[in-house]
């Protein structure tokens, strides 16, 4: 049995797909079951609920041979490490007391850099990871970069003004991941038996960019002039907190975008493996994910 966390997510519901495709037995954590797909919900054991509900967890995991752990984002959090170790206590819990054998969950780059240690989210993303460790669960978490689909949370200003905003250096180069690559990695774990011990597996995606190449990019695939412009660290904050973000929560993402600034991300060198793993080039991401989200949200810029 495997089962699978934030099954509707954008990473969660393509590791159900691939999961279901290999024929495994799949059980799902979810708050809201309407919410998969009805071909999907025919085909897996639901758990209704939250995953960082004791009891809820204590359900999912008996018998469970294997555990994707994805947790969720939780922007009105009073402490970042709390949303992420607070929220994952009671699954270690259950992982050591009902005899899970492996655990696939999603963290991110920085162990071992000098950054590491005051990175916002991505320090108590580390934190979650030593947790599960200490279960003495075989244990792969997959370190990634920055995501291609956060591109998405501004298709309208790159529609409406031919812009994109953040607060990193237009030079800096950055690693992105795809989803989909996230999520086949994970899969392929998932559905392997044999593996053992703890691991920790970068995904790089297979190219460094700077923002100003990405706008390059994106400006090619769509046929428009679209620009990146560097905001302020406090223009983040406010629109963040106007989001309905609480200050702990605002003030761990810019803690975390300092250090990626300042080569959080950069520690691991990438190798015809990391590229393997992860094969989606961004130009390939844009005409494929972010070109149509442009059509469906109106015309283009």
């Amino acid at each position: 049995m495997i089962v699978i966390t934030a099954p509707t997510g954008n990473i969660g519901h393509q590791v159900v797909d691939t999961v279901l495709a290999a024929g495994e037995p799949v059980r799902v954590i979810a708050r809201d079951p309407a919410r998969l797909r009805a071909d999907v919900r025919e085909r897996v054991e639901v758990v209704q609920g939250s995953h960082g509900d004791g009891q809820v967890v204590a359900q999912a995991f008996d018998g469970a041979d294997a555990v994707f752990w994805l947790l969720p984002s939780d922007p009105r959090a009073a402490d970042a490490n709390e949303a992420f170790l607070g929220f994952t206590r009671p699954a270690a819990e259950a992982m050591r007391g009902l005899g899970v054998k492996r655990v696939v969950d999603v963290s991110a780059l920085g162990r071992g850099t000098p950054q590491a240690g005051a990175a916002g989210h991505v320090t108590a993303s580390l934190a979650m990871d030593d947790l599960i460790a200490s279960t003495g669960v075989a244990f792969r978490a997959l370190a990634a970069s920055g995501f291609m689909e956060n591109v998405l949370r501004q298709v309208q200003t790159i529609k409406e003004r031919g812009r994109f905003f953040d607060v990193i250096s237009p030079d800096r180069e950055l690693r992105l991941v795809a989803t989909r690559d996230i999520a086949a990695v994970a899969a392929r774990l998932l559905l392997d038996a044999t593996w053992t011990g703890q691991e920790e597996i970068p995904l790089l995606g297979p190219e460094n960019l700077s923002y100003n190449d990405i706008a390059a990019v994106i400006s090619e695939v769509l046929g428009t002039s679209v620009r990146y412009e560097r905001i302020p660290a406090r223009a983040l904050a406010d629109r963040l907190t106007a989001r309905g973000m609480s200050g702990a929560m605002v003030q761990s993402m810019l803690d975390m975008m300092a250090a990626k600034e300042n080569g959080l991300d950069d520690a691991i060198v990438r190798t015809p493996r990391h590229a393997t793993d992860t094969p989606t080039t961004f130009r390939q991401w844009c005409e494929e994910v972010l070109k149509p989200a442009v059509h469906a949200s109106g015309r283009q810029p």
